[in-house]
């Protein structure tokens, strides 16, 4: 089996030591990622931008990093002066995950912000969830995306990490509506979290939820709807950060592996989930590169440096072949 071009459209690395024991996983599989900016402190301005995407790159050989900025008042200036280096703005309300405490507190004090990315063509991507319920927060967040998709039709929206069926029913609604499904909510439901022993390496935000939401979720990705990309969200923390509560899966050692069992032999909705349709819809042009997969038993690590692996340990039918 081989793959064109994957592109992970969601990665955390995070910076220092972690950035460099997790970056290679994620090199060996994909071909460009869209990395996210919920540092500390936030990828926001220019300087920070181009410093971190530097250290990607001085740790890595063939890898192609896509990268965002954390949303704030950004004037017409600076939105200006960083198209050219970023490929979308991340929307965060504040407190709603990990390191976003200076998100958004209300959508519409941004709406200069949206006006302007809408006229530069700059893709608006967003954590959809609200500070209600656990179970209801992304449910709770429809009506905002409906909002800006009727309020910016122009502007391409990314409904990052969607974990309810609900959500996914809004791609044939609005033309200007897009969505990432991780490896976790396409494989895990809450009872791999809380079934049994909790189990805090699979905590996450927004959390995994029901059967059913899985089973929808699953449904949608295998009709190779052409508005669902891949991306993984894969968020390292320590074990010690994660045994304290921490929100995140690390899913990059195990994902071309795990989805190549989930397709089985459908290559053709594989490619598109994992790279052409992301590149179709955003017109992302990365210099290709093939990723081979054969099958041979393959062991998922038990740990990455003092990060503990999503599946760790686990025996998988397929190994990436670099």
């Amino acid at each position: 089996m081989i793959l064109n071009t994957p592109i992970d459209m969601h990665l955390h690395l995070r910076e220092g030591k972690i950035l460099k024991d997790v970056l290679p996983y994620t090199e060996s599989q994909f071909a460009a990622a869209v990395v996210m900016p919920n540092l500390v402190p936030p990828v926001d301005n220019k300087e920070r931008l181009l410093s971190y995407k530097e250290e990607i790159l001085s740790n890595s050989k063939n890898f192609i990093p896509l990268m965002n900025v954390f949303m704030r008042e950004y004037s017409e200036e600076e939105l200006k002066e960083l198209k050219e280096f970023i490929f979308a703005i991340k929307l965060y309300p504040a407190g709603i995950t990990t390191n976003s405490e200076g998100g958004v507190r209300g959508i519409e004090t941004v709406y200069p912000v949206l006006e302007i990315m809408q006229e530069l063509g700059i893709p608006l991507s967003i954590h959809g969830e609200t500070h209600g319920f656990v179970m209801e927060r992304e449910k709770e967040f429809i009506p905002v995306y409906e909002k800006l998709a009727k309020d910016f039709p122009k502007l391409k929206i990314i409904m990052e990490h969607v974990g309810t069926a609900e959500m996914l029913d809004l791609l044939d609604k609005y033309e200007n509506l897009y969505a990432t499904i991780t490896l976790h909510h396409l494989l895990l439901t809450l009872d791999e979290v809380a079934g049994g022993m909790l189990n805090p390496h699979y905590f996450c935000k927004p959390v995994v939820k029901t059967p059913k939401d899985r089973a929808e979720i699953q449904k949608f990705v295998k009709s190779g709807h052409k508005k669902i990309m891949f991306g993984s969200d894969s968020a390292p923390h320590p074990i010690k950060n994660k045994l304290k509560g921490a929100a995140g899966v690390f899913s990059a050692p195990v994902i071309l592996p795990a989805l190549a069992e989930f397709f089985e032999e459908d290559t053709e909705t594989f490619q598109k989930f994992i790279s052409d349709n992301a590149r179709e819809n955003f017109n992302i042009d990365v210099p290709e590169k093939k990723v081979k997969l054969i099958k041979e038993e393959w062991t998922a690590p038990y740990i990455v440096g003092d990060i503990k692996p999503m599946f760790a340990g686990k025996i998988f039918k397929y190994k990436v072949i670099s």
